[in-house]
């Protein structure tokens, strides 16, 4: 189930301070409302006026209806300092199109519809983080600027939000986010500079042959044959196209061709995924894969549409900022077996464009108990996590604002 051997290392209770501690309670309650009125991107109405109303509630400054269902809030630290910074913190919001099987009281009462990826806790962590602050101004110098942001799962938030201003007025300098992760057990925090999460490029290869009678090859051009050998050979890319050193990964996820045993088809359709760490790639495997397809086409008299989008860029964390975060984080587990740097994944994120603006570090906080079946993997339908780890996220937040706003 974990991507790392690395044990389960609770976070010492005395590592998270009393104030902090004292939050848990409102963490969990207002995850479980989050989670129980699940939104898609862009669709976050519920979520937002939830977080809005608390941020009023609280006297926080904030702006809503940022690229749609966004929100921004801000913390005005009081502590002088030579130079006032300004530091981002971000939680995305969104739901998925998955039907909960978990039996909980806080299912989700939305059919179709579930927080399967641990946004709910995000959520709960950065509003938590925002209260936290607002009520201890006389420690930290500087601005915070919180980022709800919506569509993370797609069709992205982030570049939205952007291009809203959310990095700017006033400028951004560094921003930080975490993301709760079954892939490693509670009580460790997975950093790592550099690439952390991959580029996320989607593909549709469109193949038009010439259909005809199963019994009669010689009067068609079979679509699927065509299809087949696209398939055998966009595998060779990563193989023999790409530096070993380099992790990349080319996936046919679907291949639609043909209505009937004894009739050869004249389309096919492929669609898959393409994913990498190395940025000096992003204009790669495009062009690769369709000089693969019209060669194949070309040589069976098929011809062809390829539809290629590049969804997100690969996660890359600025080591500065990654160092801060890694301080932080060996001072709250209570052993550094609890700071796992081997943490990358092919999964994608849409933090990356965050990232390409403004130096940070996106970071992973363990959320998987074996011991109370909470390990499902992310976006399963029995999908839930220790909600012991909402107080770590804040008590991290809280120190990284401490100390790169001080």
């Amino acid at each position: 189930m974990f991507a790392t051997n690395a044990p389960t290392q609770p976070i010492a209770p005395d590592k998270i301070r009393p104030s902090v501690q004292a939050l848990q309670p409102l963490l969990i309650a207002f995850r479980r409302q989050i989670h129980q009125q699940p939104e898609l991107g862009f669709q976050e109405h519920l979520t937002a006026a939830a977080i809005a109303a608390k941020l009023t509630e609280w006297q926080i400054p904030h702006q809503i209806g940022v690229a749609h269902t966004g929100i921004v809030a801000m913390i005005q630290g009081r502590k002088t300092s030579f130079r006032l910074k300004t530091l981002a913190i971000r939680a995305d919001m969104d739901a998925l199109p998955i039907q909960e099987a978990n039996d909980v009281p806080y299912k989700s009462q939305r059919d179709g519809v579930m927080h399967a990826c641990g946004h709910d806790g995000h959520v709960a962590i950065a509003l938590m983080t925002a209260y936290y602050l607002s009520q201890h101004q006389n420690d930290f110098a500087g601005m915070v600027k919180i980022i709800f942001q919506p569509a993370e799962e797609g069709p992205g938030g982030a570049k939205p939000m952007i291009e809203a201003g959310v990095l700017t007025n006033p400028d951004v300098n560094a921003i930080i986010g975490l993301h709760l992760w079954n892939n490693l057990p509670l009580g460790t925090i997975g950093v790592r500079s550099g690439a952390l999460m991959a580029a996320v490029e989607l593909f549709t290869i469109a193949i038009q042959g010439k259909g005809g009678h199963g019994a009669m090859p010689h009067q068609t051009v079979d679509a699927i044959v065509v299809g087949s050998q696209i398939v055998t050979a966009l595998q060779a890319i990563v193989a023999r196209n790409i530096n070993p050193i380099d992790s990349a990964v080319v996936t046919v996820g679907e291949f639609h061709a043909g209505t009937a045993k004894n009739v050869i088809a004249d389309t096919a359709t492929l669609t898959g995924t393409v994913r990498y760490f190395n940025p000096d790639l992003a204009d790669f495997f495009q062009h690769r894969i369709d000089t693969i397809v019209a060669g194949i086409c070309a040589s069976q008299g098929a011809t062809y549409q390829l539809n290629y989008v590049k969804l997100y860029p690969p996660v890359i964390n600025d080591p500065k900022i990654t160092d801060l975060v890694k301080a932080v984080a060996t001072d709250i587990v209570e052993t550094p077996l609890g700071v796992v740097p081997a943490c990358q994944t092919m999964g994608g994120e849409d933090m990356a464009f965050f990232l390409e603006r403004v130096p940070g570090c996106y970071f992973f906080l363990g959320a998987a108990n074996p011991d109370l079946s909470l390990a499902y993997p992310h976006h399963h339908p029995r999908f839930d996590f220790d909600e012991t780890a909402l107080a770590t996220g804040v008590e991290i937040f809280v120190r990284c604002v401490e100390k790169y706003c001080n």
